[in-house]
Formats: C-alpha cells, sequence, structure tokens
C-alpha cells in the first residue's frame, strides 16, 4: 500500500497511532514476508489498535480504508467480476447500493488495475465507490468465500441432479469447450475452459462428491462401480454431443465434459486467421498425389483448420472420406468414419483407400504404419490431409524422420505443412481502442527488422483488454489463428531428400518468403486482431 511523499510509518508516529518499536518490528516483519506493505505488516503483528490504524491510513493515504473480512461481502462476487479476475488484481466487490458497487483494492499506485474494474463495471451497468486493504486480507476472503459457492448454481447441496444439469448448462452459456469437475482435498473445484483460457466458476462442499461422482457415470453410461479411466458420451442435452473423461486421482475421479455442438457452423479458413489470398486454397491445398499436415500442440485448432479446407473442397465431383476420433462435426456430403476401440487409423485407412476417394482426411499421425500408408496414398493418385503433434511446420519433416519415412518419401509426397497458435481475441463489446505505445512500436519492428520488414504506425491502433458480462468478465471472446505455411518447394525438396537439418531448411524457406507463425502474430497486432501482449502470452516472443 503506497502513502504520500513522508513514508506512512513515519506518519503514523507522528500522529501517535504506532510507536518508533512497532515500525521497527513490522520492517522485520517485511523482511521475513516480501512484498509486504508496512501497514499490513503492522496490523499482522497486532501491537496498535486496528481502527485506530485503518482511521490514521484513511486520513494520510486519502482513501477509504476498511480491513477486508467474509462477514463485509453482501453480494455475490462473481456477478460482477470473475473470481480469477479478482485473485489476479486483488480485488473484491463487496457490497451494492443503488447501481453503485464498493469495490476493495490491495494497491491505490496501480491505476490501470483500477480503470479496468471501473470501466469492467460500467460496462455491466454499474459505477463504482473504491475502498482500499491489505493483499492478505483481500486474498484470504476470496479463499473463504470460494470454499462452497453450491448455490452459484441454484442447487442445494442435497439436489445433485439439478446441481450437476446447471453445471453443464452454464458451461454452455459460458461458450466453454471443456468443463473440468476436479476433486480436491476439502472440496469440488469446477472450471471452465473459454477460449483456451481456464476459469474457476466454484468450489462445491466435498460432501458432495459421491453423488455428483454417481450422476455423472450415470448420465455418461459409465459403469458405476469401475474407478480406472473411463470414456463415456452424455446425450441428454439438445444440440451438444459431449463427450466424458474420467481418472482416478489421489482425491477421487476426476472428471473432464468435452461440449461439443452438433451444428457447429465451420468457420471460414480466413476467418480462422489464413491470408487472404485470391488463389490460396489453390496455392497450398488443392494438390492431388500429395500430403498435407497441419502442425500443433493440442488445442490449437488443428482439427478445426483441416473442416475448414475440405468444406472448400466438397464438392460433388470428388469422393471425399475423412477418419476421425471422433467425429466432433457432422459435414454434409462426407463420408465420415469414426474409430472405435477396436480400428486403429493405420487399418482403417487401408479398408477407406478401397473405397475410390479423392480425398482423405486422417485425423492423426501418430505412428509409422500410418505415417507410411498416408504417403502410399498421397503417392497414388490421393490427396491426403492429417495433423501431427510438434512446434511448427519445419519440424513436421523431422518428426516424419523419426517416425522412420525415408526423406525421398518426404520429399516426394509432402506438398505443405501448416502451423498454428490460437491467440484470443479482446472483447468488441468492451475493449478501448488506442494508439500504440513507443515501447510497443519499439518492440515490433526489432523484431519484424529480423525479417526485412518495418510497420508504420500511422492510422494504425490496438486495445486495452477491460472485461463485461458478454465476455464473461475476461476482456476476451473467441480466437484467431497465427499461422505459417511451409510449402516444399523443389528447392526445399533438394534439401529433404539430400537430409539436411531443419536449420537449413528453415534458412532455404526464410529466403523464398516464409515467415514463421510469431511474425504473422506482430501482423495480426498491428492490424488490431490481437493484443501484443497476448501474443506474447502465446508466444513468450518478448520475454528474453
Amino acid at each position: 500500500m503506497a502513502g504520500k511523499k513522508v513514508p506512512l510509518g513515519i506518519e503514523l508516529v507522528k500522529r501517535k497511532v504506532a510507536t518508533e518499536a512497532d515500525v521497527k518490528e513490522a520492517i522485520r516483519y517485511q523482511k521475513e514476508h516480501p512484498n509486504t506493505k508496512i501497514g499490513e505488516a503492522l496490523a499482522e503483528i497486532g501491537t496498535i489498535d486496528e481502527k485506530k490504524l485503518v482511521q490514521a491510513m484513511s486520513e494520510i493515504l486519502g482513501e477509504k480504508v476498511i480491513i477486508m473480512r467474509p462477514e463485509l461481502v453482501n453480494i455475490n462476487i462473481s456477478k460482477y467480476i470473475s473470481i480469477d479476475t479478482a485473485k489476479k488484481n486483488k480485488v473484491i466487490p463487496f457490497d451494492e447500493i443503488n447501481g453503485k458497487v464498493k469495490v476493495c483494492f490491495s494497491d491505490v499506485n496501480d491505476p490501470k488495475v483500477v480503470e479496468q474494474i471501473r470501466l469492467m463495471l460500467l460496462h455491466s451497468g454499474y459505477s463504482m465507490e473504491k475502498y482500499i486493504s491489505f493483499s492478505n486480507k483481500i486474498l484470504s476472503t476470496l479463499e473463504s468465500l470460494e470454499v462452497d459457492t453450491t448455490e452459484d448454481f441454484g442447487a442445494s447441496s442435497k439436489d445433485i441432479t439439478k446441481m450437476v444439469d446447471t453445471i453443464i448448462k452454464n458451461g454452455m452459456e459460458k461458450r466453454a469447450s471443456d468443463i473440468h469437475i476436479e476433486p480436491m482435498e476439502k472440496d469440488i473445484r469446477v472450471r471452465y475452459r473459454v477460449d483456451g483460457d481456464m476459469i474457476t466458476v466454484a468450489r462445491i462442499g466435498k460432501e458432495n462428491q459421491s453423488q455428483m461422482i454417481g450422476r455423472l457415470k450415470a448420465i455418461s453410461n459409465m459403469y458405476q462401480e469401475k474407478t480406472e479411466s473411463q470414456d463415456g458420451r452424455i446425450i441428454m442435452y439438445p444440440g451438444f454431443n459431449i463427450r466424458v473423461s474420467s481418472q482416478k486421482t489421489i482425491y477421487g475421479e476426476k472428471f473432464v465434459l468435452r461440449l461439443l455442438k452438433k451444428d457447429a457452423k465451420i468457420r471460414d479458413i480466413y476467418e480462422l486467421g489464413f491470408p487472404r489470398e485470391d488463389n490460396l486454397i489453390s496455392k497450398y491445398f488443392d494438390k492431388r498425389n500429395s500430403v498435407t499436415i497441419v502442425a500443433a500442440p493440442t488445442g490449437e485448432g488443428k482439427t478445426t483448420t483441416l473442416y475448414s479446407i475440405i468444406k472448400v473442397l466438397n464438392t460433388s465431383s470428388v469422393n471425399i472420406i475423412t477418419l476421425e476420433d471422433p467425429v466432433e462435426v457432422r459435414l454434409p456430403g462426407l463420408n465420415q468414419v469414426e474409430m472405435d476401440a477396436k480400428t486403429t487409423f493405420a487399418s482403417a485407412l487401408r479398408t477407406v483407400l478401397r473405397q475410390d476417394p479423392n480425398i482423405v482426411l486422417v485425423g492423426e499421425i501418430r505412428d509409422l504404419e500410418t505415417a507410411e500408408i498416408a504417403m502410399e496414398a498421397g503417392q497414388t493418385g490421393h490427396y491426403v490431409l492429417s495433423t501431427i503433434h510438434t512446434i511448427n511446420s519445419i519440424e513436421v519433416i523431422t518428426r516424419l524422420r523419426k517416425l522412420g519415412i525415408s526423406d525421398y518419401d518426404i520429399a516426394s509426397t509432402l506438398a505443405t505443412a501448416v502451423s498454428q497458435r490460437l491467440v484470443r481475441r479482446v472483447c468488441p463489446k468492451c475493449a478501448q481502442k488506442r494508439e500504440f505505445t513507443e515501447d510497443e512500436k519499439n518492440k515490433i519492428n526489432n523484431y519484424a527488422k529480423k525479417y526485412n520488414m518495418e510497420f508504420d504506425f500511422k492510422d494504425k491502433y490496438t486495445y486495452d483488454v477491460i472485461g463485461c458480462k458478454e465476455c464473461n468478465m475476461t476482456g476476451y471472446s473467441g480466437r484467431i489463428a497465427i499461422i505459417e505455411i511451409l510449402t516444399l518447394t523443389d528447392k526445399i525438396k533438394e534439401l529433404v531428400m539430400d537430409g539436411k537439418s531443419t536449420f537449413e531448411i528453415r534458412k532455404a524457406a526464410l529466403e523464398e518468403g516464409f515467415l514463421p507463425f510469431e511474425m504473422d502474430g506482430v501482423k495480426k497486432v498491428v492490424d488490431g486482431k490481437i493484443t501484443l501482449q497476448e501474443l506474447n502470452n502465446k508466444t513468450l516472443l518478448f520475454n528474453s
């Protein structure tokens, strides 16, 4: 907590609220507890009257100072801001009177946080009254209020059926891709994954655990007595196909529910983040006698990209067959095959090649057998699209080599390798438009110089993240891909055939105009599609 020019401790001694001995003891406490401010230390050591301390600090700082406690909280915090936002910024809304929300902050010296919360509330139709407290009191209050938030789901602990139903329906409303129900030591934590980020939405009493597990297994068609890992499916919610996975942990069985919309629309490939080139599809993806691979870690939109490519290629003149584990979106005009426990991608691919396909989508290349058959298919008149787990497009070559594919087969069959990352977009409802700072401009252009590029920031703007009801108070809504596309030109194929390292291949690709997805991200920052902070969160580009 910050004071005026005169140190807070000296002011308190002048006012005879604290003695010099009290301040010395508080300083010793600070050394043992780094990041603790002097007022907080004085409150913790307990040698001075708390009411007098608060009154004096209010006068010195010119702020309303309180000692935050759970009993002061008269509202449901998550109605105004998320628990995660509250913890991250050490802030807590604790009361509301006639549309004015009382909000307690831990640091008056951070005007950006104060302004962010003020704007967040303003977008939800509230004004704000600011208070100050100690960070440890705010965090302990948040922890105590999070212990049992069962009522947030509109269900009593005795009504497990309604509770589970509300958890799932709330997840759908908040655009969650996954719902995590996780037994902890003293409670059950419920989290939603929204736009790639995990958000804690509730803590439920431990006494509800066995009933919740029983209910989840019942609606997922799982064995009740079995505690080992299981997979199930919930089909009772119209418009959704919910995949369920259970995993035994030291505190009980954890459940993850993947929410898949049955009527989910396949996004246009340009909406995903691909460059708006008129000949994009014919240049990179409308191939014959070849293989295209999309590479990225789990959860970075590989399957979505494949669907968007297939959507463009899907005409009545071609026979397209997909092999998926599982089928996430049903597409009219395709022959979609779902893997089961007895079927592998390799065995299914052998069968599919006897079905006279023009184009085959293989969900994932996981092993040498699948990779070999995919390459053979690409060499015998088919166009194969698949995914692989690796860090970038050039490392696709390394991954195929490690699986056992020869340099000749890679060079002769692999046409295009794509890699991507998904970056959150700012919420259009609450984002605050502003000009780039000089520091941001320097960071961007210093990186761009590596690729012989420089940006002019005239008429270019970025955004500050705020948060509103539309974006679940996160400040973000939806994601866009930052993308790199490696085309195996004659030069690249020659290097692969000669067994050259990926370093040499990358160097040649850059000379031919290849740009990594980090550079595509920088372009999207300058165009105002994403923020520099969010790009850095995803790529750690400016951490060094």
